[in-house]
């Protein structure tokens, strides 16, 4: 504090400000914050995907051809534009939160392009910090007509979003999550050739059931191929009952050489 007089002889004191910011503390230079590390989901190259599947990258839409020209191949089509940070919405305007394009109908936020090229995730591969699922083997029934095989895959509550039935030539695939941190794994090498492209699933609350079609409208001995010898005339049924063809048809079916016999 400082005392002056004014003109007319009176003291006048004046308070000096402080250099310092109220509570005595000095200014400090601020530390930039660390930028957060992405850890961005990489691609299964084990798993088997169904063509056409989309590739699970924001903003990425494009569909799975083939491993040589969508996973492993150097062309276009193997390369993923996609957004490695979630989307924000604010105020209206909506965008991601790696890149700065914003905009207000939703329609154009879909077509904003990825701002980051890498390779596409079709199924997305299991981080080490990832809870361990326990595997687990559900009872599967199955019945055949002359022309199709039907397959009950026991699971409750499938989490559809993340489970998948991919069916093959020669096999089914199973990746099932299931609740309680479980997941049934597995895969079904057939006894014979289906048409993956007639063959269907559906998921149920209970069950998952799968439609397989023959190529070859003929008996299958077993569901799942095997190496050990089968006894004579060892077979799984059509329809309702028998041997190695479990209950699920209302129905027996017989074919053209069975029939006769009844």
């Amino acid at each position: 504090m400082t005392v002056s007089k004014d003109s007319d002889g009176k003291e006048v004191y004046t308070t000096v400000g402080s250099s310092k910011p109220p509570g005595g503390e000095s200014h400090r230079p601020l530390t930039p914050p660390v930028p957060r590390k992405i850890e961005e989901d990489e691609d299964d190259l084990e798993k088997p995907v169904e063509v056409g599947t989309k590739c699970q990258r924001q903003g990425c839409n494009a569909a799975f051809i083939s491993n040589a020209e969508s996973r492993t191949g150097g062309g276009e089509a193997a390369a993923c534009q996609y957004h490695p940070m979630p989307p924000l919405f604010r105020e209206g305007s909506k965008g991601y939160l790696c890149c700065k394009p914003k905009v207000l109908e939703f329609e154009e936020f879909l077509k904003i392009r990825g701002c980051k090229t890498g390779n596409h995730v079709f199924v997305k591969k299991t981080k080490p910090t990832d809870p361990t699922d326990e595997l687990v083997q559900p009872r599967i029934d199955h019945y055949q007509t002359p022309s199709t095989v039907h397959v009950t895959v026991y699971a409750k509550k499938v989490n559809q979003d993340r489970s998948s039935v991919i069916i093959k030539d020669e096999h089914v695939y199973l990746d099932l999550y299931l609740p309680e941190n479980k997941r049934c794994l597995q895969t079904l090498t057939l006894y014979g050739t289906v048409q993956p492209d007639q063959s269907s699933f559906k998921f149920y609350g209970a069950k998952v059931e799968i439609t397989l079609v023959k190529q070859q409208a003929r008996a299958w001995s077993l569901l799942e191929r095997t190496d050990a010898e089968l006894p004579p005339a060892f077979g799984y049924t059509f329809g309702a009952s028998g041997r190695t063809g479990t209950v699920g048809s209302k129905d027996a079916v017989l074919d053209d050489n069975n029939i006769n016999k009844v």
